[in-house]
């Protein structure tokens, strides 16, 4: 299994700067998911692993060997393109039938693999159809089937769920996850749904303007963003501009409006700008007046409340700080009104303090490129490096910027709907051990490999 080192890439297209001295470092049969807004990099640092597009400078390191300037069939890595790449003169059966045939495995187990492919992308039952006749959605699960049925160490997907209805989506990621950890594969996955980044991802890096902002587990990313962009971007949380007026107990204090917020420690000193942020998870509701009612930081007026099924959004206007929202269980949507009065609170300990990036907020919370971005595209390269131990970089969203600043982000999403388990085939039993993609991935390689010199990195 393959260690994948990028050091200091860079990769320009004319103008644009696509990767940013890049670098990033991958154990050995980690999954890891790489998030970001389009045009940040993700697709030409996944190019230039598998050798389609060459780095301007830098390095790519596969295994401990430089694999800079080697040919993409010298680098044992399949990238899944979102253009699926499929042959359309050949059947669906024939697509996934390509790697392992041209690769000489045995054409029992090369047969078997293919099978097991199509069943775990649920297109069996199609076997003998033309790429030409299935929808997009069965299109991207056909080219994932062939990637995975390539026999690759490393495998590279580049949005392999996107075309997919929601609730398949849900199923595949549990069962893509779960064969690539079988089969002992080094995944790269990039996407743009932060919900699949966290329920698949080992780690997640988070790429922006060509370069990683930030890598570590779901929980750290989503807990500890290393800026207010990954704040923003992964999960959405209400934010409050203000000033460090103190470290009562350790934490920081915040004035904002005339009212004070207690939040995480920080280093920021007294006077400084600051952006406080907390997940909106984490805000809480209630009602003036009732007994459980915990006392709130302020006061608001509730806009509106939006219903999502597992839960509820409640937006609320706050003299001074625009709109704050929570996200609340659905059996309070009851309780909740356009027009009601409501305190607004929240556990200090989930309050986060940024200082004020360099570059102002709004630009910050930008998710398209720096306009004029010729050079590095990064305005805010300060914000990129955070000191150890606890940092002042915490969580973050635009729910209280003003209109022109709202990066889309900042919008709700739907709760997931349980993956369920799903009709199998007549006449397939369910697998085991020894019929398993991976088992039968195995013995086909390492027959092949014992006689040949085609699977040698």
């Amino acid at each position: 299994m393959p260690e994948i080192v990028l050091e200091d890439l860079c990769k320009n297209f004319g103008d644009t700067v696509a990767a940013d001295h890049l670098d990033l470092r991958i154990e050995d049969g980690e999954y890891i998911c790489i998030l970001g807004p389009t045009g940040a990099g993700k697709t030409t640092c996944m190019r230039m692993i598998c050798g389609l597009t060459r780095p301007d400078s830098g390095k790519v390191i596969l295994g401990g060997r430089d694999a800079t300037n080697d040919s993409p069939d010298l680098r044992n890595a399949t990238m899944l393109s979102q253009t699926y790449a499929l042959f359309p003169h050949l059947t669906v059966y024939n697509n996934v039938m390509f790697a392992p045939k041209t690769k000489g495995w045995p054409e029992a187990d090369s047969k078997q693999i293919v099978r097991s492919m199509l069943h775990m992308v649920h297109l069996d039952q199609k076997a003998d159809w033309m790429p030409g006749e299935l929808s997009g959605g069965q299109q991207q699960r056909i080219a994932l089937a062939r990637a995975l049925a390539s026999g690759s160490k490393i495998l590279l997907l580049d949005e392999p769920l996107r075309a997919l209805d929601a609730r398949l989506r849900i199923d595949l990621r549990k069962e893509l996850r779960s064969l690539a950890k079988e089969m002992g594969l080094t995944c790269i996955h990039v996407t743009h749904d932060q919900d699949e980044a966290l329920e698949m991802a080992d780690r997640i890096a988070i790429i922006r303007r060509g370069r990683i902002i930030q890598f570590g587990t779901p929980r750290e990313v989503f807990d500890d963003p290393a800026t207010p962009f990954v704040a923003n971007f992964v999960g959405r949380s209400n934010i409050i501009v203000g000033t460090v007026v103190g470290h009562p107990d350790g934490m920081t204090e915040v004035e904002a409006a005339g009212v004070r917020f207690l939040a995480r420690p920080s280093d920021l000193p007294e006077g400084a700008e600051a952006v406080l942020a907390v997940k909106i998870g984490f805000t809480k509701l209630s009602k003036p007046g009732k007994e459980d009612a915990a006392p709130g930081f302020v006061r608001g007026r509730v806009e509106r409340v939006l219903y999502e099924g597992a839960t509820i959004t409640v937006e609320a206007s706050v003299d001074g700080l625009g709109l704050i929202s929570a996200k609340l269980p659905n059996r309070k949507y009851e309780d909740y009104a356009a027009g009601d009065t409501v305190e607004v609170s929240w556990p200090a300990s989930k309050a986060n303090v940024f200082p004020m990036p360099e570059c102002g907020l709004e630009e910050e919370m930008r998710l398209d490129r720096w306009p004029g971005s010729s050079s590095t595209g990064f305005p805010c390269a300060s914000a990129t490096s955070t000191p150890s131990g606890t940092s002042p970089w915490r969580s973050a969203t635009a729910s209280t910027l003003p209109s022109s600043g709202r990066p889309d982000a900042g919008r709700p999403r739907s709760s997931r709907s349980s993956p369920g388990s799903g009709r199998r085939p007549r006449g397939r039993s369910t697998w085991t051990a020894r019929t398993s993609p991976a088992f039968l991935w195995r013995t086909a390689t390492s027959d092949t490999c014992s006689r040949t010199s085609r699977c040698s990195p």
